[in-house]
């Protein structure tokens, strides 16, 4: 080993490496016996593919450039495709993420369009698809803007033609519900077809909060009866609803405290851990129900593993292997079941699991490691004790290198990172930014703060009308904790996050001493604004819950903000930001900056052309990662080697 300063050491996973692997396989779905999935393509302008896989295991994506597999609606998105075996072939539907239409798409042709393009503000959005070759259509969610405004919106449950009769006739697209509630979800049909089940729900309250789930009779030419609601309400949220072979009614709602799952109203398994989350994009699965009977499910406290569960006796068997953490994607097509899963030692890989044999194994975007492993960090799972005796959840990655120590005497700088939502987590996967930083001598520590999803709905509450308090502390406590225990150097501490996480990065430069500096991503920094029109409409009323009623409590959100005591901020920080971003806009931070105008405060701005909320392109990705290690270099007094400095103004 030999001897260098923390924040120093040569490393072999550079900034291209780190935003060559960024992003992971979603949307798994089966189109007859074959494994459909979107991939991730940084390299080609961000895009996302759709990837099949075979019944002989080959793969390919069938979707070349500039065709990008995404959904606008809520702007988070949703499931962006469904397919089936039509006149034994596949027939699959997807939406196009530049002009947002659903198409039409078989093996060996040209995507087709299903769907107009409407001038009107955000024109004609799509998601959940579900393919009806026995009525000809293609049922889905429909988001469609009235207006210029943001909120001149309405969304409806909608039956698309296969015909491509409605490719340039929005009267053609058939709506299976009217629009008495703002959001909803995509119908699942019982297995006899007599029955639709959704989830709803309405401003000001956000899915976690509460939504209704929502039953309808469907007559044979394919229309809804009267709507009728079998479960939530304003504080119980329903997760996700889906029909068991039998007919039952299956659904995941934490009426108890706990996302747990029921069947025909009645629990299946009550336990203290979630098997279900935030419902952030439409078509989250955390369950699946097999023709045996069985549950697939993903479900833990604090992570996420998946199982099989056995409805009449509550028992769970999770899947062997070495994934400890499973996305909230999942299919299943007779015994087989496929999801997507991670570890702290490999990246998210596409999962068979054969519940006949037990067996699973990697039949999709497998983990290949680029680098030497031992080049990665080695994270600690950790409770840290907050205010009042809180526990606040995070994970910790120490500096770590085969190659490489650190001087006895010195203890390495350490970055506290803020994870978005905020009703959200981290999970404990492989992240090779993460280990970019660790793997030059810098220490991430991951805080699952106060509002962390994964611990359950008390968890989930402490940071209602607390945002910018809880979070803030809980990051504080633990980066104080590190300090204190001779883990960290007190004098060497920073804090980074983007979209909500950025909003606590700057929130804590402007109320704390704790940090050196800081980097603040795509963040929220103006609450009344954001609150009165800067936002899009699925988050436009989430303040109510996370501050307060603006109408109710104006001088928190004037405390609180960020932009309206720049005065307070003297550390450094970095402020990146995507020019495209309607969630979290530009405009948020340019009025930062002109606040810091003459403060003599070092700082740096960099805006990214065609970059939205989470960036997705390589060339961005590479140019903020280093830009970032070079802010921490010149506060830390640290020399990365190969590092472009990063001017800083004042």
């Amino acid at each position: 080993m030999r001897t260098l300063a923390y924040g120093s050491w040569p490393s072999p996973i550079d900034a291209a490496l780190a935003a060559a692997h960024d992003g992971h396989p979603e949307w798994v779905g089966f189109v007859g016996d074959e494994v459909w999935w979107t991939e991730p393509r940084p390299t080609e302008a961000g895009r996302r593919t759709l990837v099949r896989r075979r019944a002989d295991g080959s793969q390919e994506s069938v979707l070349p450039a500039p065709w990008n597999v995404r959904s606008r609606v809520m702007e988070y998105g949703g499931q962006p495709w469904a397919g089936t075996v039509h006149n034994g072939q596949p027939l699959v539907v997807f939406v196009n993420f530049t002009d947002q239409r659903l198409y039409r798409y078989e093996p060996g042709s040209v995507p087709e369009p299903l769907t107009p393009v409407s001038p009107v503000g955000g024109g004609l959005r799509w998601a959940e698809p579900r393919v009806r070759p026995d009525l000809g259509e293609v049922w889905c969610v429909l988001e469609e803007f009235t207006g210029e405004g943001p909120g001149d919106v309405r969304r409806v449950l909608a039956a698309v033609p296969l015909d491509r009769s409605a490719a340039e006739d929005r009267h053609a697209v058939r709506e299976l519900t009217d629009d008495r509630h703002r959001f909803v979800s995509g119908p699942c049909v019982s297995p006899d077809g007599r029955k639709a089940a959704w989830l709803a729900w309405d401003h000001p309250r956000m899915p976690w909060d509460g939504t209704e789930l929502l039953l309808a009779e469907v007559a044979d030419d394919g229309t809804f009866g009267e709507p009728r609601v079998v479960a939530g309400g304003p504080e119980e949220s329903v997760a996700q609803v889906d029909w068991g072979f039998d007919g039952s009614l299956l659904y995941a709602s934490d009426r108890t405290g706990w996302w747990n799952l029921y069947r025909d109203h009645e629990p299946v398994c009550p336990r203290e851990e979630e098997f279900g989350g935030p419902l952030w994009k439409l078509g989250q699965r955390w369950f699946a129900p097999l023709e045996s009977g069985l549950i697939a499910v993903v479900h833990g406290r604090g992570a996420a593993l998946l199982g099989v569960l056995d409805p009449e006796t509550g028992e769970v068997v999770d899947a062997a292997g070495p994934w400890t953490e499973f996305t909230s994607t999942l299919a299943v097509h007779g015994d087989r079941i496929v999801g997507v899963g991670a570890s702290p030692r490999s990246a998210h890989e596409v999962v068979e699991l054969d519940t006949r044999i037990g067996r699973a194994r990697v039949i999709g975007a497998p983990h290949d490691d680029p680098v030497d492993p031992a080049h990665y960090p080695e994270p600690q799972i950790r409770t840290f004790t907050g205010p009042a005796g809180r526990d606040i959840h995070a994970h910790i990655y120490p500096p770590h290198s085969p190659s490489w120590t650190a001087p006895g005497n010195e203890l390495p700088p350490y970055v506290i990172w803020a994870h978005g939502g905020p009703t959200s987590r981290a999970p404990l996967v492989l992240d090779l930014e993460i280990a970019y930083f660790t793997s030059r001598g810098i220490g991430v520590a991951e805080v699952n703060y106060g509002g962390s999803t994964g611990h359950g709905r008390e968890y989930r509450n402490r940071l209602r009308e607390q945002w910018g308090v809880v979070d803030v502390e809980d990051c504080a406590a633990v980066a104080l904790a590190l300090a204190d225990e001779g883990t960290a150097d007190r004098a060497r501490l920073a804090v980074r996050g983007g979209s909500a996480g950025g909003w606590t990065s700057a929130a804590s430069l402007v109320t704390t001493d704790v940090y050196a500096c800081g980097t603040i991503i795509y963040p929220v920094l103006d609450l009344a604004n954001w609150a009165s029109g800067e936002t899009h409409d699925f988050e436009s009323r989430y303040l109510e819950t996370l501050v307060g009623p603006l109408a109710d409590v104006p001088a928190r959100y004037t405390e609180r903000s960020p932009v309206e005591h720049a005065d307070r901020i003297t550390a450094p920080f970095l402020l990146l930001q995507g020019l495209a971003d309607v969630i979290c806009p530009p405009v948020q931070c340019e009025r930062l900056l002109e606040r810091m105008r003459g403060r003599q405060v070092p700082h740096a701005y960099l805006a990214f052309e065609g970059e939205g909320h989470g960036f997705r392109r390589a060339d961005t990705m590479i140019r903020a990662l280093e830009a970032e290690l070079s802010l921490y270099a010149q506060v830390f007094g640290i020399e990365p080697p190969g590092i472009p400095t990063l001017e800083l103004s004042k």
